[in-house]
């Protein structure tokens, strides 16, 4: 459908054309008719993004009116005011003037209660396309009387005013919850529209009892779910697609009363390096035609993709509907998880492959959210570099980590679940000294005991820095890996190193003491006295 009918209703005039919900192959035409796109020789839609490879996270702001200032979390949120907002989203009308646009209407949320209608409206067809696959898509019915509760502009080729719209450089990712909006320029990079859709969810559940978490699921074949929480690059989407269980998402999701809900309708997984044997089922969606490989190199002439080549980024993406994927759930909800799993990316080669955590321990490390942010997963990130982002997922978290920690909790009690800390980073040194990066045939052995129940039967030591329980032996593991400091050749360096990390732990937790319980803390003065 051609026309400028329906988007005068969000603030657009005088448009040459707006193109509504166009299939895969019609974008597919658009696209590479506008030069945005190549074709592989597999027929996946391939493009570049320019400068902005990862998102920007320093240009990201939320309004600040009279609805979200006791709301939003503005010690780790930036805003701006009402007007700038407003003086932002008119100067992007008028650069839309004359030109074509792509729309598209779908919904954030698989369960029917809790979505969240959303029409997207794209300078780019691929950007059409990509949410395409990465939103759930409604039937021809429900788009016959659609009405989005939020929308979500993205004019890429747009530049912000920073004196005029308070940004800090012409890119911009504003989030308007009061009018319900959000506007997105100065950037190509398709994954600014996902996490804007997620910050909104993870602003509106939480009132409705319901805790949005950046995480994958999967469930097995009992019908016990598991749920992964995990910055970019630790592992969400390659260790919930697992073949033997079925996959419910690999992100954003939901947890409820009713159980685990995807927010998506797709995935968004890093390719680089990717192998058939390694990870066959993400692999695979890289040669389907449907899928948009962003960053991925790809020769001129044969269109042969190299997986392996970084030299536009370590942060080459696929994003495919989720029924690219084999064993994907038709529904994209599952019964309540039996296990969390908190993954974490240790660039100090301290932490063990997995260790066992009480209600208590497992609040102090989600709150913590320690991990090291990986090459290209950020604008400006080149080498892996530890850090700690709360709830392990702190830029698009609006609200106080308490509210999204107290929710975890309470339902984790509630079902009874069994909690693990996985590190899916360094062992025998820290990254820049000797490591080397845990293997994924070690990291799947381990969860696959801990998610068939045997491992919570296992022998267990308390580890000396972090009190937590980490197993004696699991078998097809050598036990000398299950204890870190066994794997370092210089045993007085590991034990420097644990104490500089338990320190780092300490600081980053001195914000979150006052929201925390006596169990919480105890567990926090174990660290402390490791750290002196």
């Amino acid at each position: 459908m051609s026309g400028a009918f329906g988007l005068e209703t969000h603030g657009f005039s005088n448009l040459k054309a707006v193109y509504w919900n166009l299939t895969p192959s019609a974008l597919y035409e658009q696209s590479i008719q506008r030069g945005e796109s190549t074709l592989s020789e597999d027929g996946a839609l391939v493009v570049l993004t320019g400068k902005h490879t990862g998102r920007s996270a320093n240009d990201k702001f939320v309004v600040r009116d009279a609805n979200t200032e006791k709301e939003v979390w503005w010690d780790n949120n930036k805003s701006v005011t009402p007007e700038q907002a407003e003086l932002l989203f008119q100067d992007m009308m008028k650069y839309a003037e004359g030109k074509e646009l792509f729309a598209r209407d779908c919904f954030g949320g698989a369960d029917l209660t809790y979505r969240l209608p959303v029409r997207v409206i794209t300078e780019y067809a691929w950007h059409n396309l990509f949410m395409n696959n990465l939103l759930i898509r409604p039937t021809k019915e429900q788009l016959k009387d659609f009405k989005p509760e939020f929308t979500v502009i993205d004019l890429a080729n747009f530049q912000a005013d920073p004196a005029k719209h308070g940004t800090k450089t012409g890119t911009v990712i504003c989030v308007d919850i009061t009018r319900k909006r959000v506007l997105i320029g100065g950037t190509s990079y398709a994954g600014e529209m996902k996490k804007s859709v997620f910050t909104i969810l993870n602003y509106l559940l939480p009132v409705k009892g319901v805790m949005p978490m950046h995480c994958s699921a999967n469930v097995g074949p009992e019908g016990a779910s598991a749920i992964f929480f995990g910055l970019s690059g630790t592992g969400k989407t390659t260790l919930s697609a697992d073949a033997s269980r079925t996959l419910i998402g690999d992100d954003e999701h939901g947890w409820s009363d009713a159980g685990v809900f995807n927010f998506e309708g797709g995935c968004y997984a890093k390719v680089i390096k990717l192998s058939a044997e390694a990870e066959p089922e993400i692999y695979s969606t890289t040669k389907r035609f449907g899928t948009v490989l962003e960053n991925v190199v790809c020769d001129p002439e044969t269109r042969k993709l190299d997986l392996d080549d970084d030299k536009l980024t370590e942060n080459t993406r696929s994003a495919y509907p989720i029924d690219f994927i084999e064993n994907a759930s038709e529904t994209g909800r599952a019964p309540q998880p039996h296990n969390i799993i908190l993954l974490t990316a240790d660039a100090f080669g301290v932490l063990p492959p997995i260790a066992k955590l009480s209600p208590s321990q497992m609040l102090y490390h989600f709150l913590s959210g320690f991990t090291s942010k990986l090459a290209g997963t950020e604008k400006g990130v080149t080498e892996p570099e530890p850090t700690f982002s709360t709830c392990f997922g702190a830029p698009f978290m609006p609200r106080h980590p308490s509210v999204y920690g107290n929710l975890l909790r309470a339902l984790k009690d509630k079902h009874n679940c069994d909690c693990w800390l996985v590190n899916t980073g360094w062992s025998g040194g820290p990254v820049s000294g000797g490591g080397k990066r845990m293997a994924i045939k070690l990291t799947r052995t381990l969860l696959n005991a801990a998610l068939s129940g045997k491992l919570a039967k296992a022998e267990f030591r308390i580890d000396d820095n972090f009190g937590f329980r980490v197993p004696v032996a699991v078998d097809g593991v050598d036990a000398n890996v299950l204890n870190p400091r066994n794997t370092w050749a210089d045993k007085a360096a590991y034990d420097a190193m644990a104490k500089k990390l338990a320190g780092m732990f300490v600081k980053n937790f001195k914000k979150y003491e006052s929201h925390v319980d006596e169990r919480v803390m105890k567990n926090a003065a174990i660290i402390a006295k490791a750290a002196e």
